[in-house]
């Protein structure tokens, strides 16, 4: 049997878990996946949290069916990457013993207590807010006072898994980034920053850059799993950062990352400042690169949600051909389904459709799926141009990857409203998994080279679409006006 040398790959994201086999040429040979099991606590008005054992036996048994299954692939590296703003608690005696992702919010409630705003922008890029992993721990340690004292330390869930695979506790910085303890610019844990949240610095492990091998696979797992020989574990990244990696961009590229939400991203090498505060400055996983960031928030959920509800027995294929039988013309139904309301990821708001009343005989399932379809483009255009405003771009082109981009619907959407070519990568649709690939090749010096075919999706008529983009933000600001007259009824 001829073997191909290959990588094991975690990938947590915020609905679903999977582990891959990659070859490292990029081929994605084997992904195997299930839901994450989220809790609600009751504790909190919008708080989850999760299980770290039981995630983890969800994770080797995934690892153990990709890797059954990829008996031709010989494995000589594993990685992990996951969802950004999500931590896994850790107590004195090792044990990982509470996972807070990214879709919780139990910090919201004091918000307002965080003073120093400007000085946490200034350090991390990023206003405090209850999606990051600070005000997450902050209003643990405001309400749950037991469950606070047994950390000793904390980590983003794509170090906790090379934790459980080496023993050895570490924080990658494009995680890092995510904290609201750590200075974006100098690249360091900052005391300061512990300060202003009242938590003691040796909550935090040492930091790792992503490519660094942390160590070997536990043996007792490389027996278990069926893997030959020790094999090295290296240290990934946030699943934005991988995916970015996994398309061909360069310093000044934008990227658009399609996936549970949708970030915007520019790479740069050097800082610029941001006087209004629009975007968000992160780590990349390359030394001497940061990525500027604006971001509409919940995107992909929204549609696979639609889809679920509208299309529960068939594929996306059955969604973009009924969409495109519609007229582009058909003006029926446009909504709003938070993305541009939010002043933050995980905001709570008012949003729907809008269509005629009485119900026009034209409407059909496909008309509110495209309009979801819709909004997701309206997004971009929307954070495209604030980003634009932060980091002003000459590039006639934008990169796009991320599983969004499936829908060719969605792809000429954006390319008439940024009236931008459009690149899209082979395997864009696993990008953090062929990221991590790329990780790896580059720890291990291996220089074999993916695909480099490239589609390119040009513009086409644009007039339509900004007169439709327009309707679409009258929309969001009906919803807009919803939102706070309920709000204000709410304090009455």
């Amino acid at each position: 049997m001829t073997y191909e040398k290959g990588y094991l790959v975690f990938d947590i994201g915020t609905g679903n878990a999977r582990v891959a086999i990659v070859g490292v040429s990029g081929k994605v040979h084997r992904i195997e996946r299930e839901d994450i099991e989220y809790i609600t606590e009751p504790l909190y008005p919008d708080s989850r949290y999760f299980s770290p054992q039981v995630l983890w036996e969800q994770m080797s048994g995934l690892a153990k069916r990709a890797l059954v299954h990829s008996k031709a692939i010989d494995i000589i590296g594993i990685t992990s990457t996951s969802q950004r703003q999500g931590i896994v608690l850790i107590d004195k005696k090792g044990t990982s013993f509470l996972g807070l992702p990214n879709i919780d919010n139990r910090g919201r409630e004091w918000e307002e207590e965080i003073e120093l705003k400007e000085e946490v922008y200034r350090c991390t890029g990023r206003l405090p807010t209850a999606l990051f992993s600070a005000l997450k721990l902050y209003g643990l340690k405001q309400r749950q006072p037991s469950l606070w004292k047994q950390v000793s330390q904390f980590t983003s869930i794509s170090d906790w898994i090379t934790y459980k695979l080496t023993g050895t506790l570490t924080y990658e910085p494009s995680q890092a980034t995510e904290t609201l303890l750590f200075d974006v610019n100098q690249n360091i844990w900052s005391e300061e920053l512990c300060g202003i949240f009242g938590f003691s610095p040796s909550i935090l492990p040492r930091l790792v850059r992503a490519g660094t091998a942390i160590g070997e696979v536990d043996a007792q797992l490389s027996n278990e799993w069926g893997l030959s020989g020790s094999v090295p574990v290296i240290a990934g990244g946030g699943d934005t950062q991988l995916a970015v990696k996994s398309t061909d961009a360069i310093p000044e590229d934008i990227v658009i990352v399609s996936g549970t939400t949708t970030p915007i991203i520019k790479i740069i090498q050097d800082i610029q400042e941001d006087g209004q505060k629009q975007a968000w400055l992160n780590c990349h996983t390359d030394k001497g690169q940061w990525l500027v960031e604006t971001n509409p928030g919940i995107t992909g959920m929204n549609y696979q949600k639609l889809k679920t509800i509208f299309y529960p027995n068939e594929g996306y294929d059955v969604i973009e051909k009924e969409i495109s039988l519609l007229s582009q013309e058909d003006r029926v139904c446009v909504s709003a389904l938070g993305s541009y309301l939010s002043t933050e990821k995980n905001a709570l708001t008012k949003g729907g459709f809008i269509f005629d009343a009485p119900l026009s005989s034209q409407l059909s399932r496909a008309h509110f799926v495209r309009a979801a379809l819709k909004e997701i483009a309206y997004s971009i255009k929307w954070n495209y141009d604030i980003l634009t405003e932060v980091s002003a771009t000459s590039r006639d082109y934008v990169w796009a990857c991320g599983g969004g981009f499936q829908s060719d619907a969605l792809t000429q959407y954006i390319a008439n409203l940024l009236q931008k070519k459009v690149y899209v990568k082979e395997g864009f649709s696993q990008a953090s998994v062929i990221g991590a690939a790329v990780i790896c090749n580059q720890a291990l010096g291996i220089k074999d080279s993916f695909s480099n075919m490239v589609k390119v999706i040009e513009p086409t008529d644009f007039q339509e679409e900004t007169d439709l983009y327009e309707e679409w933000k009258k929309t969001q600001r009906f919803f807009s006006d919803l939102s706070l007259s309920s709000e204000k009824r709410v304090l009455v």
